[in-house]
């Protein structure tokens, strides 16, 4: 399978290529060229698969060519076994047709690991096979890091540095990724926010010169290898209800729109979806463009969900480039404007986009209020990311026969705040996270400045 730039204007390259790369030569993201496409027949027939095999299934078109059959699953063997749930994506229900899919068992209990942990072992095998080596560098607003972390800490071929907003997000957030203390692992925290992050990322992939020769990578969802793990999920909760024979809907909490991105090339590839809802937080730019076709920059709001605390939504590209009939120039000339003003898409752009997807802004008042209502009903605890899904979920139901499905994208300990202030008690951590507070942390705060960064990241690769 080869893969194309967004912004029309680099070469195609295949799997193994593209997951090094990270970013593309023109400033894109990758997508593949085709799609693969199945039938209700073939999704039908994958009923009764394990998580695993079922991953094998969706993910081998997209590595075709790179890495062998046993090679994949081996490595997703290995990955989803270190989850604990025999299920994986065990889903729970809420109420008649309302489920939760529980995205938060793996070792960082975030819906991270699904990708993270598979593209851990994709990346050492592929360098490895190369004898290369890899400087990681990534922002995260809370959970990418600690996950991308827990993915390459053992790797001999990778040195990762993880960016992340200074004091913006969850103590425990925080601690999973500065707790954890090797010679390949630098945690930077930046005085700024994730936009300012992400931005510095895309920046030193534009320009890697200060690296002296090595190879830049990326764990953000800009690789591609981060969406196609995630396509996963959204095949194996809808087989669990009785798909393809009947329709699912999927609430997503979602900043980057890469978990989204997701759910809408699963429908793309043949999975019969209702609904994609597009939930936000008060950082409402996703919201905004699909309702009103405003796409503009607005001050970012810390929030009780501090992983959806992300203007400059980095996947939405993938999207605007299938709204634009793939035509790069068009891309790349509309984000260009972006960056300086507020701009709109073309009426046939935005009739595209609603005709896909629903949204709404959630409050931080309603986040909590829906923690404590879910509870009081259920005694089931939701994230406050999850909390703004299930709400979207809620309101936005076109059909009420149809199973509306939240994805769960972490484990409440991972917030205890937004728990308290819907005046709950928060859960304790679990046995493998028993001592992370006592643990020892080792960060670097730094100015919200490019090259103070690539100054601090030639110090610890020289």
């Amino acid at each position: 399978m080869k893969y194309i730039s967004t912004r029309g204007d680099a070469p195609a390259l295949n799997f193994e290529e593209v997951l090094l790369a990270g970013l593309a030569a023109d400033g894109g993201l990758y997508v593949p060229e085709t799609l693969p496409k199945y039938s209700a027949a073939e999704i039908a027939s994958w009923a009764g698969l394990s998580y695993a095999q079922l991953a094998f299934k969706i993910i081998a078109p997209f590595v075709a060519g790179c890495i062998s059959d046993d090679e994949l699953k081996g490595m997703i063997d290995e990955t989803y076994a270190a989850f604990d749930h025999a299920a994986v994506a065990p889903l729970k229900e809420l109420g008649s047709n309302e489920w939760v899919l529980e995205l938060f068992h793996g070792p960082t209990l975030a819906f991270k690991d699904f990708a993270l942990q598979l593209l851990g072992r994709l990346m050492d095998h592929i360098l490895v096979k190369r004898k290369e080596k890899l400087v990681i560098l990534g922002a995260t607003s809370g959970d990418t890091g600690s996950a991308a972390i827990e993915g390459c800490r053992h790797s001999k071929c990778i040195d990762i540095f993880i960016m992340h907003p200074h004091q913006k997000v969850s103590e425990v957030q925080r601690r999973q990724m500065t707790s954890i203390i090797a010679d390949n692992v630098h945690n930077i925290a930046i005085e700024g926010n994730f936009d300012d992050c992400q931005e510095m990322v895309k920046a030193s992939f534009a320009n890697q010169d200060f690296l002296k020769g090595r190879k830049l990578g990326a764990v953000n969802s800009i690789n591609w290898a981060r969406i196609m793990s995630q396509i996963v999920y959204y095949f194996s909760a809808s087989i669990a209800l009785g798909g393809p024979h009947r329709e699912v809907s999927f609430s997503v909490p979602t900043g980057n729109f890469g978990d989204i991105f997701a759910g809408y090339l699963a429908k793309q590839m043949g999975l019969p979806i209702k609904q994609l809802v597009v939930a936000t937080n008060s950082n409402d730019i996703l919201h905004r463009v699909i309702a009103n076709n405003d796409m503009s920059k607005s001050s970012l709001k810390h929030s009780l969900s501090p992983s959806m605390d992300i203007m400059v939504s980095s996947n939405f590209e993938r999207l605007l480039f299938d709204l634009y009939d793939r035509d790069g120039k068009a891309v790349s000339e509309l984000l260009g404007r972006f960056k300086t003003q507020s701009v709109s898409l073309g009426s046939q752009q935005v009739e595209k986009l609603q005709s896909v997807f629903d949204s709404i802004s959630v409050s931080d008042q309603d986040t909590c209020e829906t923690i404590a209502q879910v509870h009081a009903e259920t005694g089931y605890l939701l994230d406050p990311h999850t909390a703004i899904g299930v709400k979207a979920g809620r309101e936005l139901n076109a059909d009420p026969a149809v199973p509306m499905i939240t994805l769960a994208t972490a484990h409440p300990v991972k917030f205890p705040e937004a728990i308290v202030e819907a005046g709950l008690e928060p859960p304790s951590l679990p046995e493998h996270l028993k001592d992370l507070f006592e643990r020892e942390e080792s960060f670097k705060v730094l100015d919200n400045n490019l090259q103070a960064v690539h100054d601090f990241m030639m110090t610890k690769l020289s």
